[in-house]
């Protein structure tokens, strides 16, 4: 018995087969992790390593080079990059998809063990990070009071709200921005320190020797033992203050005769405001691995919990949410799927006339969805925009089988079969035509699949989700459906629908149709050129849609980031990033901001600023952002930019534009990039075109006297030493404050530290015990220095990045970027791409590559159902028409070819198909039975009119909520809509003309049959 008739005959078997598909789809999609896009963000191990007090260039040589040379040879590793700053060197290991983290960052440790011996003695334990830096925050939280100091409220958010925001699944981190941490602060007076002969070191020797708690064992006796410990650890500034560290003509010379000491804060160099006020700003940055709605909805529970733990008056706010926009997305994609669903029903059961007859396809549409679900929770796949996307699509595609296999059945009941025998027969009738489509729609995704690099990941399980909707449906038409139409349908069922034929109008048009179609045969040649000089011409607007890598969406909240000058102090950016923060405020549409000053570098802020609810406002992100933009070329002395976060990618503060040069020297390619900034300012689509490397950060360069040192007994070490210490703020020893343990810094005072010539008044102890100033062994110069020194792949590189015009791409700025490199850069000097602009272009040529094999794929499938390699050009030929719809309609909407829309190129190549497939399937089936080639494709066209257009429209408007969506998300799933049904449009009303033409001209040269193999 074949699968068929045990369906037909078999009801109980197949109800229970059913309803275990419902209950494991349903438990599957209860289930399935819900996120935002796929896990496609590549294994990433940072390696931070701080050296107080030293410059970039001596953490290049001295740190960062050999951490690269130790980690460069790890395996898995892809690209290895490296930032040397002030103080600090942060090298960053990008590993291949797929590898695991936690042995990259295992292998990672183990090679810091083999070259902890070569670095620096002053340094601080290099520290190893599985997340990258700054690129995984999920949301700001902002800790404020109107009565705690800001060194209370640090406190606070690190032993109550860190320590409980880290014990969160899935939170990597959970860093303080603007931390004050206790510190008892020595404030050195050089002068009286010189007065009573005395040097910092003298000082540091005492705080180490003079303040400390040592266990001195224990005294035991025959009934009892005690423990004994010197309690001599310092612990109050009166303390510290009586300290006595020298002893002059008989004298104590204590520590408040030659510095001030104060319980403050060990770090100023950092501001957090929200809303205008003073506040302590908490970042939750999620593991590289993890879910970020699971993340954000766990941290946001848990905040209540944590602000009742907190000192009353001391306030808990959710300064920044990343996890909304993903929120507001999936709610929307939820709607389109169920206005998509709702449509498709409407659209069948207004062909078909009843609702029982509406019943029989409709069943194919949950059963296809928890299906697909079932097939992600196999695959570890997840609910997330893209797959619900294709969910979305699917409900469109899912419902064509079984109502040809329903028109069909129907077909054979009307000419006086029995309801069975004619579900049995008219099934098995139309089984190699849902075989065709069905595998023709699933081969189009297999090539999403093996697509490399990022877009492969991004998009396999859009093709898992849709190929197992459509591979469930074509099960469910050859099983289900014949099963419920041979006991739900009677001949006279849908009266009036079924008998569209007679009705005056469409008979005419019926019949118009036919003799089209002969006239269409009868110039089958003409017909064919014309159509493809046509499409042809059409596909050339193709190659006008501009490129770019995701439509930028609206997703409530953009950032805005403020430069100021190298060598800038905190305080002066902190009150340019004041003048930002009122304008920003000022904007109408704002709901909440966030700034942080000294992100980066004291010169540099940064500030996050959430939108009003998309209902609430009539502008939208980015036409805010533009205005802004505006207005923030009148704040003089800083450079300050508002930037719409990119689609897809993690928000980086970097313009999406970014050209890496490599080589040997720094000036070399400093000036290489110096010509291709110049050219590129002459761009009317990039703004602000910059290098990274800027020497132009003040330095002063200390230059020892070796000669005068040694005769005077002075070490290069006391010099460095005493330089660290009064200027860059030495720890000297701990202290027990609350508990805990913090350190004691020394440091000379500001008022001594204002000018380069307050260096050369430090002084020193000789060999004689005499105190040398450095104004006879040091020579101070001043010139400035770069910022930071970046490695790419081991070279040393600069950047040339720049942002895009309003009304411009990514890919047409990249064009003008490369047609300026192709003029300036010489051909020995490395390039590259990096950040959204290396992804835009891996994307591109994988996207390319997709189309072409999805093409062959299908090419081979139907040449292997048809056993003819020359029937797939006859269904092929109907690709073209539909490839011209879309590109005009992106043309006419002014959209953009991004990897959306290039996605739905991809998905229209099976879908075009489909109708081609129904017709030359049919008349196959009439040329076997004798008819003639030209008779038999005119009825086959004429017979299939009907399918075709109730597939077709449910199809469209099953895609209609994504071309008309609104909200959070909507610029990426109008652009797949949009694609999918024009395409459609044009390709099915070309069909019906070019299909029959190409079917005669073709198989009128093929002698052998066509029939196709059951």
């Amino acid at each position: 018995m074949s699968l068929v008739a045990a369906s037909v005959h078999r009801p109980v078997f197949v109800v229970v087969l059913t309803l275990l598909l419902v209950l494991v789809g349903g438990m599957s999609a209860v289930r399935l992790p819900i996120q935002e896009y796929p896990n496609i963000k590549p294994p990433v191990v940072s390696v931070r390593t701080v050296y107080p007090g030293a410059s970039a260039s001596v953490l290049e040589a001295d740190v960062t080079t050999p951490l690269e040379d130790a980690l460069s040879g790890i395996p898995g590793l892809k690209t290895i990059t490296s930032e040397s700053r002030e103080e600090t060197s942060t090298v960053t290991l990008e590993f291949v998809l797929g590898a695991s983290i936690d042995q990259a960052a295992n292998e990672v440790r183990d090679r810091l063990g083999l070259v902890r011996a070569l670095l620096p003695l002053g340094i601080q334990e290099p520290a190893v990070f599985k997340t990258p830096t700054g690129n995984m925050e999920v949301l700001w939280v902002a800790l404020s009071s109107a009565r705690h100091s800001q060194l209370e409220l640090s406190e606070a958010a690190d032993r109550v709200v860190r320590a409980r925001l880290v014990l969160v699944p899935g939170v990597a981190t959970a860093a303080l921005d603007g931390e004050r941490r206790y510190a008892m602060r020595v404030w050195v007076d050089p002068d009286r320190l010189a007065a009573r002969q005395l040097t910092v070191t003298e000082v540091e020797e005492a705080l180490r020797a003079q303040s400390v708690s040592i266990p001195a064992g224990r005294i035991e006796s025959a009934q009892m033992e005690f423990g004994v410990s010197l309690q001599g650890a310092l612990q109050t500034p009166a303390e510290f203050e009586s300290l006595v560290i020298a002893t002059r003509e008989g004298y104590p010379v204590r520590l408040k005769d030659v510095a001030r000491v104060e319980l403050n804060a060990e770090n100023t160099r950092m501001i957090g405001r929200f809303e205008g006020a003073a506040a302590l700003g908490i970042s939750v940055a999620r593991q590289s691995t993890a879910n970020t709605l699971a993340v954000a909805r766990a941290v946001k529970a848990l905040l209540p919990a944590v602000a009742a733990a907190l000192p009353e008056g001391m306030i808990l706010t959710v300064a920044w949410d990343g996890s909304l926009p993903i929120e507001q997305s999936l709610h929307e994609v939820y709607v389109a799927l169920g206005i998509s669903l709702l449509l498709v029903v409407l659209v069948i059961l207004t062909c078909l006339g009843t609702v029982r007859a509406t019943l029989v396809p409709t069943v194919a549409i949950p059963l296809s969805i928890l299906g697909a679900c079932a097939a992600l929770a196999l695959t570890g796949s997840s609910l997330n925009l893209l797959t619900l996307l294709g969910l979305v699509l699917a409900v469109g595609l899912v419902v064509d089988d079984a109502i040809i296999v329903l028109e069909h059945i129907h077909q054979r009941m009307s000419e006086g079969m029995a309801p069975r025998q004619a579900a049995v027969v008219g099934t098995q009738e139309m089984a190699f035509a849902v075989l065709a489509t069905t595998i023709t729609l699933v081969v189009v995704f297999v090539p999403i699949a093996f697509v490399p690099g990022l877009v492969g990941h991004l998009f396999t399980e859009l093709a898992i989700a849709m190929g197992a909707a459509v591979l469930w449906s074509g099960v469910v038409a050859l099983t289900v459906t014949p099963m419920l139409c041979g006991r739900w349908l009677r001949a006279e069922t849908g009266r009036g629908a079924w008998t569209w034929g007679q009705l005056s109008w469409m008979r005419a048009l019926h019949a118009a149709y036919g003799r089209a179609l002969r006239w269409v045969v009868a110039r089958r040649g003409l017909v064919l050129a014309g159509s493809l000089g046509v499409s042809l011409g059409s596909l050339a607007l193709l190659t006008q849609v501009p490129m770019e890598l995701a439509p930028l969406e609206d997703v409530g909240w953009f950032a805005s980031s403020l430069v100021a000058p190298q060598g800038a102090t905190v305080r002066y950016t902190d009150g340019y990033a004041r003048e930002l923060e009122t304008m920003i405020r000022a904007v109408p549409e704002v709901a909440a901001t966030y700034v942080g000053v000294g992100r980066g570098g004291v010169n540099r802020a940064l500030s996050w600023v959430t939108l009003r609810d998309w209902a609430d406002r009539q502008r939208s992100q980015q036409e805010i952002v533009a205005a802004l933009n505006q207005q923030l070329g009148a704040l003089a002395g800083v450079k300050a930019v508002a930037v719409n976060p990119p689609s897809m990618m993690e928000w980086s503060e970097k313009p999406p534009v970014q050209l890496v040069l490599g080589g040997l020297e720094y000036a070399e390619l400093r000036q290489v990039a110096e010509q291709l900034v110049a050219r590129l300012a002459q761009s009317p689509g990039l703004v602000a075109p910059e290098l990274d490397l800027m020497v132009n950060t003040p330095h002063l360069s200390v230059t020892a006297h070796r000669d005068k040192a040694a005769d005077l007994g002075v070490s290069m070490g006391a010099i460095g030493r005493t330089l660290e210490t009064m200027l860059s703020g030495r720890p000297v020893g701990t202290f027990s404050l609350h508990g805990r343990q913090y350190k004691v810094i020394v440091k000379v005072e500001e008022a001594y530290r204002t000018t380069p010539a307050d260096i050369r008044g430090l002084s020193v102890r000789g060999q004689a015990g005499e105190l040398v100033q450095l104004s006879n062994l040091v020579t101070v110069q001043e010139a400035p220095v770069p910022a930071a020194l970046m490695h790419v792949d081991r070279l040393r590189a600069v950047t040339v990045q720049a942002g895009i015009a309003e009304g411009w791409t990514l890919g047409q700025a990249l064009e003008a970027l490369n047609q300026a490199a192709r003029a300036v850069v010489p051909p020995s000097m490395h390039t590259s791409y990096a950040g959204e602009s290396k992804t835009f272009m891996e994307s591109a040529a994988s996207l390319s590559m997709t189309f072409g094999l999805a093409l062959v794929v299908i090419y081979l499938v139907l040449a292997a159902q048809f056993e003819s390699f020359r029937h797939p050009f006859t269904i092929l030929v109907a690709v073209p028409p539909a490839l011209s719809g879309a590109a005009l309609a992106l043309v006419l909407a002014q959209s953009t070819l991004s990897i959306y829309s290039q996605i739905g190129l991809v998905m229209l190549l099976g879908l075009v198909t489909k109708n081609a497939i129904l017709i030359v399937e049919f008349a196959n089936q009439l040329v076997a039975r004798g008819q003639s080639r030209v008779e038999a494709v005119i009825e086959a066209a004429l017979g299939r009119v009907r399918p075709i257009l109730m597939t077709t429209a449910a199809t469209i408007l099953g895609a209609l909520p994504l071309a008309i969506a609104t909200g959070a998300g909507a610029a990426s799933r109008r652009q797949i809509g949009l694609v999918l049904i024009s395409g459609l449009c044009v390709s099915t009303l070309v069909t019906f003309v070019v299909v029959p033409a190409a079917y005669v001209l073709v198989s009128g040269r093929d002698r052998k049959s066509s029939e196709p193999v059951s």
